[in-house]
């Protein structure tokens, strides 16, 4: 059994015309590409051409939705600008992102966020995951329940 098949068996395609689609595809790949999540805050750098001139554009944002696979993998960014929200979608796998910066990590529970549309001001903050610089494993903020408790306890 050549890798063809055992493509073909795990995507439950048996035709190698789709194969080879996905052989092209992944060869368009980038190979670094950060571990980005729903609730990050990202600075994405963008190459943008305006006539014959190119400049990096940045955009800071929280990313409130990421979509699709492979090569058509999308993350859709929300900033407030002036007042306005706005909201853009980046393809991850596009050549004019030139890198993408992970500012902060929050602690989400879903995996879109639209609800953060309808907020504003401190209302629309999210709780935030601090990373130790050392071990790179992440801590939480805010005290967990159990541990407010227990020393809720301790001090009655």
């Amino acid at each position: 059994m050549d890798d063809d098949e055992k493509l073909g068996k795990l995507y439950g395609r048996g035709d190698r015309s789709m194969n080879l689609i996905d052989q092209i595809e992944t060869q368009e790949l980038k190979q670094e590409v950060p571990d980005i999540r729903v609730g990050d805050t990202v600075r994405v750098h963008q190459r943008i051409v305006e006539g014959e001139k190119e400049r990096i554009q940045v955009i800071e944002g929280v990313i409130i939705r990421l979509r699709g696979g492979g090569s058509r993998k999308t993350f859709t960014v929300r900033k407030v600008s002036f007042g306005v929200g706005v909201e853009r979608i980046f393809p991850l796998h596009s050549p004019w992102l030139e890198k993408i910066d992970i500012v902060k990590r929050a602690k989400v529970r879903r995996s879109r966020l639209y609800f953060l549309r309808e907020r504003r001001g401190k209302a629309a903050r999210l709780k935030e995951i601090k990373t130790s610089r050392k071990t790179g494993k992440s801590k939480s903020k805010t005290k967990s329940k159990s541990k407010r408790k227990a020393k809720s306890k301790k001090s009655a």
